[in-house]
């Protein structure tokens, strides 16, 4: 098997154990494997191995990506910041999207979905850190967004989305992921029901499973260590 292929059953085992730990059903935790900076090649890779969910932070990145892959039946989900002048092209090209964090480009993401592709599904980021060089709406200005989303047509409205500060202590992982979770329960007692929480990467998915993650975004631990142009090797998810 190759590198890909090992480090992907990796981490679907350590999706496993995470969710076993804290008595949930592992098949209740999705996968995103976020493949910026790497090419359709090592999307194929894992798409071989079984996975077909893949997080993109980069538009023009992505769209040649998604174009060079036509056929492998893959679930495209876009999950960096969204320029307005970028949505149509997202509209048109992803099956989701994770960091819608202002109404404008709900609106535009709705208006630019082709009416032949299902409605786009989408995910509204929180800045639960509140920290400046991260995107997302405040905490308590969710319930409001999700609710002039939820009326839009063409989007279908499924959860939320964070990126909480970095840390290394599992506790301090927790309490964030635990403020999303929270918010989520908060919006189903005001009447937005939703079935998604978008939190948790290469570092952190345990604390984000224990705190009830459907969906994890897992770069790194999938594709190893990217490299930026002038800038050396960074992590990606």
């Amino acid at each position: 098997m190759d590198t890909i292929g090992v480090n992907l059953q990796a981490v679907k085992r350590r999706i496993e154990n995470a969710a076993r730990v804290c008595g949930r059903d592992p098949a209740t935790v999705g996968l995103v494997a976020v493949a910026k900076t790497f090419g359709a090649d090592a999307v194929a890779a894992a798409h071989r191995h079984g996975q077909r969910a893949f997080g993109e932070n980069y538009l023009q990145e992505a769209v040649d990506k998604i174009v060079a892959l036509p056929g492998l039946g893959l679930d495209w989900h876009f999950i960096g910041p969204i320029q307005s002048n970028k949505t149509r092209q997202i509209a048109e090209h992803f099956a989701w999207v994770h960091s819608v964090d202002r109404l404008k480009i709900a609106e535009r993401l709705a208006a630019a979905r082709p009416a032949g592709l299902a409605p786009l599904q989408v995910c509204i980021q929180v800045n639960i850190g509140d920290e400046s060089t991260k995107s997302g709406v405040a905490p308590g200005q969710t319930l409001e967004l999700a609710r002039a989303v939820a009326a839009l047509p063409r989007l279908n409205l499924r959860g939320l989305m964070a990126i909480p500060p970095a840390s290394d202590d599992p506790a301090q992982q927790r309490r964030y992921f635990a403020l999303l979770r929270r918010i989520k329960e908060e919006m189903a007692a005001a009447g937005i029901g939703l079935d998604t929480l978008s939190m948790g990467m290469s570092a952190d998915l345990e604390a984000a499973i224990a705190e009830g993650a459907t969906l994890v975004r897992v770069g790194t631990a999938i594709f190893g260590p990217r490299t930026v142009k002038g800038e050396g090797l960074l992590p990606c998810g």
